[in-house]
């Protein structure tokens, strides 16, 4: 089991944080995750996990886990226990519980109430038409709603009866009075509370008034503490709001550090577009192991470690920029090339016989070449084999290396003996179907003298071989990046999934859900966790060994 910690490399924001600490602005560090309950997890954000989670274990400080459901419309318990898993295989502890936005509703109303009082919020009856249009453009200022100077008295009885239920969806909104001719569009009179009859996932019927997030989330911020508010690039515009409520409030000032988002190639990150895939059935669900989703990762068999390796290694910065789906692709293989157990199995299978050998045979192979407190296992050998198809050439190119079989070509079956291909069996379509070979029975775990032979190629007994589904999985999308297609649809691989069987060493049939495996010279595969049953394994190919997509490129 790897023993990688979550890390996170030198960047701006432990330069501020590490300013912060010496000047004494802060003497101590509380950062928080922030999700939505609107949607699974996917790899973005599992970069600000790590990132968040990070700095906190570093300073000794606090992560929060913190949910902002402030809308029960798209709001689900299901979503709710996806983070909490996510997060914590991830690596990471939030403590005895996680906080909710709805635990401080009744705070963000009294605070609503002050902003009223002060002047400062009112409530507006325009169509939401209306609004739109009274709101300008990044070239002209906006217009006062008609009405902006309502009375305060006037303001508290109308909040009031949106909070009672008294009127209906979007007939009336609260908002914040603070400059309609602003160059920030974010402080043209923002949204504070909409009313919304609708059941949450939390307080049920409480409430019929909810908190827009952009007023929610720095007070929120704030009644916990947390010294540095970490998010994105474009929440960036967004601060002189946050920095408006809380000075008019007058509470706890957060400090907003943004940086710059997760891009990956060959991937969509929008959730309304992974929500598509998955209502659309275009993938089996928020896990399927195509999708960027964590679940989805899981359970292709990405191990954590690895993701956290990633995240670490792509850093953290200001700019904006692509990272390439194959970096995350080789830290998955780093970190199962030491982690996973060896086994040899079958995908394209041509027979060979091998003439001069009449006995069934145990012979004893390393789980993990490089590691050998991780012991061995039996594997049958017998005189009847299955190798991959493409271990064999009928007429092999003399210019180039090729260490594989063919006429009178030897190689070493892993594990075992080496062999020569004395002829081989076509059928009537021309097609090579068997191979006769003898074996150099000398050979077994030693060189043959008088000759090198370079070629070793995996196998299985076809006596003993089990057969097993197996889905290859590849990249969802077949552009780089598919939200520049005119429809990302379009854009998916019609090839990203393909299911076949693999004749493989009886030892699989134990494999346990979860699962990693490197079938040797193939890739690595992982037991699916969710459609394996005992002794009924079924593998999800979670990586290729090398990048096969750099040679496409």
């Amino acid at each position: 089991m790897s023993t990688t910690e979550p890390t996170s490399s030198s960047n701006f924001i432990k330069t501020i944080i590490d300013e912060d600490l010496a000047s004494g602005k802060r003497d101590k560090v509380i950062t928080r995750f922030p999700p939505e309950p609107n949607g699974y997890l996917h790899i973005g954000h599992a970069k600000s996990i790590c990132l968040n989670f990070g700095l906190a274990k570093e300073y000794n400080g606090k992560c929060n886990l913190r949910f902002d459901d402030t809308n029960p419309v798209k709001e689900e318990d299901e979503y709710v226990e996806s983070i909490k898993e996510d997060v914590a295989w991830l690596g990471f502890d939030w403590g005895k519980e996680p906080l909710f936005a709805s635990d401080y509703f009744d705070q963000l109303h009294e605070w609503a109430i002050k902003l009223i009082k002060k002047g400062k919020a009112y409530v507006d009856s325009q169509s939401a038409e209306a609004m739109r249009e009274n709101r300008g453009t990044l070239t002209q200022a906006g217009k006062n709603s008609p009405y902006r100077d309502r009375s305060v008295e006037e303001n508290l009885e109308l909040f009031e009866k949106m909070k009672n239920g008294d009127f209906p969806d979007g007939s009336h909104i609260l908002r914040a009075k603070i400059d309609m001719s602003s160059p920030n569009m974010n402080l043209r009179d923002p949204a504070m509370y909409r009313i919304l009859h609708a059941h949450h996932h939390r307080t049920g019927d409480k409430w019929c008034i909810y908190p827009m997030y952009d007023f929610a989330h720095g007070q929120e911020d704030s009644i916990e503490g947390v010294t540095h508010s970490i998010c994105t690039l474009e929440f960036e515009d967004h601060r002189p709001l946050y920095d408006w409520f809380i000075k008019e409030l007058e509470i706890f000032a957060p400090q907003q550090i943004e940086f710059a988002r997760l891009n990956l190639s060959y991937t969509v990150m929008s959730k309304r577009k992974l929500l598509q895939l998955v209502n659309e059935n275009y993938v089996e669900g928020w896990d399927d192991p195509r999708m960027p989703t964590v679940s989805g990762m899981r359970r292709r068999g990405y191990p954590a470690a690895a993701i956290r390796s990633f995240c670490d290694r792509i850093g953290v910065g200001r700019s904006a920029n692509w990272i390439d789906l194959s970096v995350l692709e080789d830290c998955v293989r780093e970190e199962l090339n030491e982690t996973a157990y060896r086994r040899q199995a079958v995908l394209n299978p041509l027979k060979v016989t091998i003439t001069n050998y009449d006995q069934i045979e145990m012979l004893d192979a390393p789980n993990h070449p490089q590691q050998e407190e991780a012991g061995t296992r039996q594997l049958p050998m017998s005189n009847e084999l299955w190798i991959d198809r493409d271990d064999f050439m009928e007429d092999p190119p003399s210019k180039k290396k090729y260490f594989r079989l063919g006429p009178e070509r030897e190689v070493r079956l892993r594990n075992s003996y080496i062999i020569k291909c004395d002829d081989y069996v076509k059928d009537e379509n021309g097609e090579v179907v068997e191979l006769k070979c003898s074996a150099d029975l000398d050979t077994l775990g030693k060189n043959p003298e008088g000759r090198k032979v370079k070629g070793i190629i995996h196998w299985v007994s076809a006596q003993h071989a089990v057969k097993v589904p197996v889905r290859v999985y590849d990249r969802l999308f077949n552009q780089e990046n598919p939200d520049k297609a005119e429809n990302y649809l379009s854009a998916l691989n019609p090839e990203s999934l393909q299911e076949t069987f693999a004749l493989a060493e009886p030892s699989l049939l134990e494999a346990k859900p979860g699962e990693t495996f490197q079938f040797e010279r193939v890739g690595y595969f992982t037991v699916d966790a969710k459609d394996s049953k005992d002794n009924a394994p079924v593998f999800n190919r979670t990586v290729t060994l090398r990048d096969t997509w750099a040679k496409v490129k």
